[in-house]
């Protein structure tokens, strides 16, 4: 991925390109997990998974009742062997990696502001955390069923081996949030988790400590959205939206079979690279980077003066 300089934006007529980093500084976006990526959070690391199968739920469930109602009040062959095209394909790839070994976290140093990328055959890189790449990118079609908007956040990461071969110097990965607003909001965990602290993000992790049946955590749940919205909204969205509309119970029988816990970082030399170290022993911003988001905070600053005039 080219690493543009962040803050630029780069339009076409179907597509937007929003640069986030190099260098890290601040998108104005609240850091928000919209797709439960947060594995590990302490004041060492943040571990950042890409085995999403609630995502991946979420999109197949509604797709399976379209089809079934659509069936239903449309009896017609072709409605059936098209939804089982185009359903059956996902759950045949979703089955599939229910049987194959969670890929391993990227963990994200905020104390040596390094980050650890796994690598196939159990290689790894540790690059620098102002070397990382990212950018939120939306692309839109036009069809007879309207404007359709998809979007990425997209990671990438150097190899630090100057001898690197050609086919190993790159990696990258994606993150299917819609991009726009929701991948800077995903960015902002790890930018704001590696600048400001772990008490900047919010995450999700209790998730994977299940110490109680499903039900009962799935009442839980409930109790404390209630808390925050009232038993209307809960009902309506936790409630009917998220048994039916989106199937949350199967999400977390899945999860806990393939995420309870998550997989961790077992090599002797991440184990000891993941220890706290001394404050006065923590790598510091570069000057380039200080200067960067200092610039940055005052453009925001300045954004929402205007805003409030």
């Amino acid at each position: 991925m080219s690493a543009s300089p962040a803050g630029t934006t780069k339009k076409r007529i179907f597509s937007r390109n929003d640069y986030l980093a190099p260098l890290p500084i601040p998108t104005g976006r609240k850091p928000s997990d919209v797709l439960n990526i947060i594995w590990r959070k302490n004041d060492v690391f943040l571990d950042i998974g890409s085995y999403s199968i609630g995502s991946a739920v979420m999109v197949i469930w509604p797709m399976i009742l379209l089809f079934a109602f659509l069936g239903y009040i449309l009896p017609d062959p072709l409605i059936w062997g098209g939804g089982l095209i185009i359903v059956g394909i996902p759950i045949l790839l979703v089955i599939q990696g229910l049987f194959l070994d969670v890929p391993l976290p990227i963990r994200f140093n905020r104390q040596r502001r390094e980050v650890y990328v796994p690598r196939e055959g159990g290689e790894y890189w540790i690059v620098p955390w102002e070397s990382v790449t990212a950018a939120a990118t939306q692309h839109s079609s036009v069809s007879q069923a309207g404007k359709a908007t998809m979007g990425l956040l997209i990671i990438g990461f150097e190899n630090p081996d100057p001898q690197a071969k050609d086919d190993n110097k790159h990696f990258s990965l994606g993150f299917n949030c819609g991009g726009g607003t929701t991948a800077m909001a995903l960015w902002e965990c790890m930018r704001s988790y590696m600048e400001i602290g772990p008490n900047a993000v919010e995450d999700q992790t209790a998730r994977f400590d299940r110490s109680k049946g499903i039900w009962a955590t799935y009442f839980d749940d409930l109790k404390k959205a209630a808390e925050l919205r009232g038993w209307f909204v809960t009902a309506l969205w936790e409630g009917f939206c998220g048994i039916f509309i989106f199937n949350t119970l199967l999400i977390d029988v899945l999860e806990r079979w393939k995420l309870n816990p998550p997989p961790n970082l077992t090599y002797p030399e991440i184990i000891e690279w993941s220890k706290p170290l001394p404050p006065e022993q923590w790598a510091k911003r570069s000057p380039e980077l200080e200067e960067a988001i200092t610039k940055r905070e005052a453009e925001l600053a300045a954004q929402t003066d205007q805003a409030l005039a």
